[in-house]
C-alpha cells in the first residue's frame, strides 16, 4: 500500500486499483427501498434514520437505505480476508465505476429524521390540517 493515492488514470493496467484504495465498497451496503408516496412511507424512512449509522439516498429515481458498516472480513490493509471464498456479489463487483475517486454525489441524501421529515412536508400534498408535526400547543393563560 502506498502513502499517496494515485489517480485512477495513473494506475497501470498491470496493477490492481484495490491495492491503492481505502475499501469504501466494504464499509457500507445499500438496499433499494420502495419510493415513498405517502406520509406513512416517510415515517418508515424516519424510523430508519433514528438508527445509528443509517442514511437514505435517492439516485436515478431509486431510493436506498444505506447502512454504514464494515465487512467483518476486511483486513487492516484494506484487502479482503476471504477473497477466495467471498460472496458472489463481491465477485461480480468491478472497479470500473467504483467509489475510488471520491465522487459520491446523490440526487437526495438524508442523514437525520428531521431532514426526511422536512422533505416530506415540503414535497407531499396534504389535506387541510394534515401535518407530520405535532399540533401547536394552546397558548398559556395570562395570569393577572
Amino acid at each position: 500500500m502506498l502513502d499517496t493515492k494515485p489517480s485512477r488514470e495513473d494506475v497501470g493496467p498491470d496493477q490492481v486499483l484495490c491495492e491503492f484504495c481505502t475499501a469504501k465498497c466494504c464499509r457500507y451496503f445499500a438496499l433499494p427501498i420502495e419510493t415513498p408516496t405517502e406520509f406513512a412511507d416517510f415515517e418508515f424512512i424516519r424510523w430508519y434514520l433514528l438508527h445509528d449509522r443509517a442514511s437514505v439516498f435517492k439516485d436515478d429515481d431509486v431510493w436506498y437505505l444505506l447502512v454504514h458498516t464494515t465487512c467483518k472480513h476486511l483486513r487492516a490493509d484494506n484487502m479482503c480476508g476471504i477473497y477466495e471464498t467471498r460472496p458472489q456479489i463481491c465477485r461480480d463487483y468491478t472497479t470500473d465505476a467504483c467509489e475510488y475517486d471520491d465522487d459520491w454525489c446523490y440526487e437526495k441524501y438524508f442523514e437525520t429524521p428531521e431532514q426526511i421529515w422536512e422533505y416530506a412536508e415540503a414535497t407531499m400534498p396534504r389535506r387541510p390540517g394534515q401535518s407530520l408535526r405535532s399540533p401547536k400547543p394552546p397558548e398559556l393563560p395570562i395570569l393577572s
